[in-house]
């Protein structure tokens, strides 16, 4: 529990505050654009991530509200969807998997679910970083912003497939994907 808090400090409560502290100001001039990055995490999940897509999948309705909440004072909300980026979120996700995960009745799966996160496959398909920085100052230049930006490698297919497999076909995808047992 401490680990899911943690997560929705940052992840949540975080980008909240900082939208309550520019809101008066952007309203004030009646224009502005707020660009929440979330993840395409925030539409599919893998296996023992489910505090981090829940941060996500929080982010992206807070974004969807408010997108609604502050179009009559000209505020534009965005979403950025990131995919694999080659930063060191996934060393760090390997990590907090092992430690919880690599050992008891879910070691097969921490052990498949990190070593996915950490390998070289992963990391050479990784868009770079700088890929986001472009994809924000997209966003907040155009006139009228999409109100969502999928980028990165796997983004938009992986959401495009989750939307078009039913549900178990896309968890067995994603479970070979990750090298995760099926029972």
């Amino acid at each position: 529990m401490a680990e899911a808090r943690a997560q929705m400090e940052v992840n949540v409560f975080g980008a909240a505050r900082l939208i309550q502290l520019v809101l008066p100001a952007m309203r004030a001039q009646h224009s502005g654009t707020i660009v929440n990055v979330t993840s395409m995490r925030g539409k599919i999940t893998t296996p023992l991530g489910a505090w981090y897509h829940a941060t996500k999948f929080a982010l992206e309705a807070i974004s969807d509200c408010l997108r609604m909440e502050v179009a009559p004072f000209g505020i534009d909300v965005v979403v950025i969807d990131p995919g694999g980026i080659r930063t060191e979120w996934g060393g760090i996700a390997a990590e907090k998997v092992r430690a919880v995960s690599s050992r008891g009745p879910y070691a097969a799966q921490g052990n498949a679910v990190a070593n996915s996160l950490t390998s070289e496959t992963t990391r050479r398909r990784s868009s770079p970083p700088e890929l986001i920085g472009t994809t924000i100052t997209k966003a907040v230049t155009t006139r009228r912003p999409k109100t969502r930006y999928a980028a990165g490698y796997g983004a938009r297919p992986m959401i495009v497939l989750h939307g078009l497999l039913p549900d178990r076909a896309f968890d067995a995808f994603i479970r070979r994907a990750t090298s995760v047992p099926s029972t």
